[in-house]
């Protein structure tokens, strides 16, 4: 079975990001918007309990936390893709280097993590460009707070379900 973690940011970042999303991202009916904190991949059952261990003291050592959405931007030319861009992403690095330590340590990253929420990928260069030209310049001021992680796993048909929350607990 395949698993990722990730966060969800509040239901007006996601209706923000889905107005976006339901024509430029071919994702947008697998799963809502959201931040991908660890990415997704195959794991067998010792690997899902050891990974639910690990988040459990994880959570329970965070405090929740406020991020800012403040402009879109994108990873063109390297991905096809346009996202919301946080204004201090240094606390959603901060969880994913807490999350991807023991047995959820990465053993080669093949990019900078860059926490974002997607908005449109699998485009090509001329609407990258024509999409990125005109979104741009849209103001963008989506605070929300990050007050749990989630575990989520594929179904066989692709979509992605909640398998378990991990609530931030620290006071």
């Amino acid at each position: 079975m395949k698993y990722g973690i990730a966060v969800f940011p509040d239901k007006k970042v996601q209706e923000a990001a889905d107005r976006l999303r339901t024509r430029h991202d071919p994702h947008h009916a697998l799963i809502p918007a959201h931040m991908t904190v660890r990415e997704a991949e195959p794991w067998a059952e010792e690997k899902l309990s050891a990974a639910i261990t690990h988040l459990e003291a994880v959570s329970n050592a965070l405090s929740p936390f406020t991020i800012t959405f403040n402009r879109v931007s994108s990873f063109f030319p390297v991905s096809h893709v346009l996202y919301m861009a946080l204004e201090d992403p240094s606390p959603m690095v901060r969880l994913h280097q807490s999350i991807c330590t023991g047995p959820l340590a990465l053993e080669a990253q093949r990019y900078v993590y860059t926490p974002h929420v997607t908005l449109a990928q699998q485009l090509t260069a001329d609407e990258i460009y024509d999409l990125y030209s005109n979104w741009r310049l849209n103001k963008v001021n989506l605070t929300t707070t990050i007050d749990r992680i989630i575990l989520l796993q594929q179904s066989e048909k692709g979509t992605w379900k909640e398998h378990r929350t991990f609530e931030l607990k620290k006071p």
